[in-house]
This record gives C-alpha cells, structure tokens and sequence, in this order.
C-alpha cells in the first residue's frame, strides 16, 4: 500500500457575537480575534455572527499576510454573519439559506432579519480537494418552552441534505459552526448519522479546554447567566466535525477551546469559546473511511428520522393554528373596517368627526394587513414543513428497503444459499 507523509490540516472556529452597537466591546474585541489569528497561524478559520461587512473588511486587512484568502457569505436582511479566512487557495464557494429561520415579529430575537446559511468554500490544501463548510443555526432561547424547535429541526434537515449533496467527490470534509444544539439533541444526531461527519470532541487524541468541551461558559464575562438555565456549569453548542475519504483518512489529533477569561487582556474575545482543530491527514488510495451506512445501523437512522419526522408534524399543526389566528385577525379587521364606513353614510353619523372614522379605519387597515402579511409567511412555514416532512417519508422509504435488503441476506447467508446480486451496469457507493 503505497502511502504519503502525513501532512496537517489546523481549523478554528468561533461566534464572534459581532453585533454593532449591541454587543459589548465589538470593535476591541474584533482587534483582539486578529491578532490572535495572526499569531496562532491556522490554515482556515471559521467565524461566525460577523454581521457588519465593515468588521469583516477590517479583519480582511489585517489578516492579509496570513490569511490571504478571504469569502463573507451575504443573505438576509443584515447577512449571514458568516466568513471564511484561509491560508489554501480557495477555489469556489456556495451559499445555501434556510428556508426557515424564526418570525418577523420576534424582533427580540432577530433571527428572523439575519439570513441563517451554511456556507461552502471549496479549498485547494495541499493538493487535496478539502470541501469546509460554516453555518449558524437559529438560536434555542428556552430549553423547556422552545417556540424555534421545529425551525431548528428543518435547518439540521437542510444542513445535512446540503452538506450530502455538495460533499461528493471531496478529499476531506470539515463542517464548523454555532449549531445552537446540545450533542444529544434531535437535530445533531440527525446530522451525523445521515452524513457520516464525525464530533471532533468525541473523536480528538487530546483535548484542552473547558470541562465536557463546553463553549458557553458560566465563566465568561459576557454570557448570561440566565441563557445557561438549567446547566449551570455550561453548554456545548459549537463544533467542528469531519470526514475523510477512500484517498485521505483524516484524524482529529487534538481539540483545544478558549477558557473564558484571555491573558493579558481584560475580556474575552466573544460570548462563546473558539475552538481549534488539527488534523492528521494521511493520503493513501487503498484507505476506507466508513460512511454514515457503517458508523450508524440502518434501523437506528431510520429512528432518527421517525423521530425528525414526528416534530416536523407537531410543528407543522401549531403553524396551522397560527395560520388560523392570522386568518380570524384578517376578518375581524375587515368586518371592523365596514364599521366607518357605515357611519359615515349613516344619519346619525354626524356625532361622529370625520376624524375619528378615519383613525378608526386606518386601525382597521393595518390590523387587515398585518393579518394579511402573517397568513402569507404562516403559509410560507406550512409549504417548506410539508415539503420537509415529504423528503423525510422517502428517505424512511429507501431505509426500510435497505434494511428489508439487509434481513434478506443475512437470512440467505444463514440458509446457506447464495447471495443474489442484481445485474446492473452501475455500482452505488455509500
């Protein structure tokens, strides 16, 4: 088996709660994040929440000598907040935006208004075609009552769909963002187990970092003690996963994250822990990288699944109910909106100035268009729901024949017949 020397691979990853004039210290702290990318020298950092182009711009020049390959994702109303800075070539990119990501009218949030995405560059490493991808996904702001679960779930379905679809033919895959999911949630277990993308944490030779790899730390000067309810010591919701291929195996060798408090300086760097990979990277043509087939058992995926599918339901009945709320609120306005104008042709209108009939019907109108505007999105939700629920009946579907498949010839195998192969000019990897 002919094999190639080793070679490295060093990727970081962090939120940079980047928001102007809302979070704390931006600009100091945007100053800080270059600075320690200059010195630390990694092959492609990942960042998220850059929502100004002009904090981009800033690290774009400063990063110029070690990071002179540069691409911001741009979506939504205020962008996608994601950047990509690398040391390799890049050589092509792609922007997907999720079809769901909050409400409008959660202006408290603001999901809504900043275009939640997954990111793909495509990077020339030492010729390896490496296929890194950036995301953020929409933030869970109550572990008991989370309004946002059922977008969150359609993203991880969108994210691993994307990540399968575009991933063919890649070297060496990478995927590092904020998931805003626990490791155990619905949605990361969907993710890996459909991809095949490993959990770095899980999978390093040596770790440093905040205990259970936490990223959301109590000890962090800018995090809320309230957004850790009920994990007090911390969470983890940043990652970096990957996947080698038949020419590379790919080894995380270790995994460090930020602690909080930085040296010499008198705050962190964001919110959140930055999180540094390195990778092993060992070319060889005769290499196998189980796929997502191996490291999950069919029936297992296929209850990942069930279970996505179940919460894409439940989801999809309460947006029906918004829907009907926004369609009662459309009527009520209408039939109020007669009220004026029935007064104004009436006798006995004359009590009445015409200037509380007109703010009594520019009430009217906008309650009507408000109705108006938020059956439209609720029915928007409703089409992208049903049409996830659809993909995830046919990916059940192809499940159940494979694991059918699988019980056919492990019974063949135990009779002792022959296995049976189908005829076909093709050969299907995994």
């Amino acid at each position: 088996m002919a094999t190639e020397r080793p070679s490295r691979l060093r990727v970081f990853s962090l939120n940079c709660w980047g928001i102007r004039f809302f979070s704390q210290l931006c600009t100091q702290r945007y100053e800080m994040i270059g600075e320690l990318l200059c010195q630390e020298q990694h092959d492609i950092a990942l960042l998220q929440e850059v929502w100004s182009e002009r904090d981009f711009l800033f690290l774009k020049r400063k990063l110029s000598s070690s990071h002179p390959y540069t691409h911001y994702f741009k979506s939504g109303v205020i962008g996608s907040g994601l950047a990509v800075f690398s040391r390799h070539r890049i050589q092509d990119a792609l922007l997907y935006q999720y079809s769901l990501n909050g409400y409008p009218y959660m202006l408290r949030h603001g999901d809504w208004f900043g275009g939640k995405a997954v990111g793909l560059v495509i990077v020339d490493v030492s010729g390896l075609k490496a296929h890194v991808y950036v995301t953020h996904l929409h933030a869970e702001y109550s572990r008991a009552q989370d309004e946002y679960l059922s977008h969150r779930t359609v993203q991880s379905w969108e994210l691993l769909q994307f990540v399968r679809h575009t991933s063919c033919g890649a070297d060496l895959v990478v995927l590092g963002g904020d998931l805003n999911m626990h490791p155990q949630d619905l949605g990361n277990r969907l993710l890996r187990s459909h991809t095949g993308l490993r959990d770095c944490y899980t999978e390093t030779d040596m770790f440093d970092g905040c205990e259970d790899g936490h990223t959301l730390i109590a000890d962090n000067h800018f995090t809320k003690k309230q957004d850790l309810v009920p994990f007090e010591k911390g969470i983890r919701i940043d990652y970096i996963l990957m996947k080698g291929s038949q020419r590379v195996t790919m080894k995380c060798e270790s995994l460090s994250t930020t602690k909080g408090p930085v040296a010499d300086k008198p705050f962190p760097y964001s919110d959140h822990e930055a999180l540094t990979a390195e990778f092993g990277l060992l070319h060889s043509e005769d290499s196998r990288q189980r796929g997502s087939s191996d490291t999950l058992a069919v029936s297992e995926q296929m209850e990942v699944v069930a279970e996505a599918r179940a919460l894409v339901k439940e989801g999809l009945c309460q947006t029906e109910a918004l829907r009907d709320k926004a369609m009662h609120l459309m009527f009520g306005a209408l039939l109020l909106l007669l009220l004026p104008l029935a007064m104004a042709f009436l006798p006995c209108s004359c009590s009445c100035s015409f200037s509380t009939l007109g703010l009594l019907g520019a009430v009217c109108m906008v309650l009507l268009l408000s109705g108006a505007l938020l059956y439209l999105l609720f029915t928007t939700h409703i089409k992208v729901l049903k049409e996830t629920e659809d993909q995830m009946m046919l990916t059940s579907n192809d499940l159940q024949t494979k694991l059918t498949g699988c019980q056919l010839s492990g019974s063949s195998s135990l009779d002792g017949s022959p296995e049976i192969q189908p005829l076909s000019p093709f050969k299907r990897e995994e």
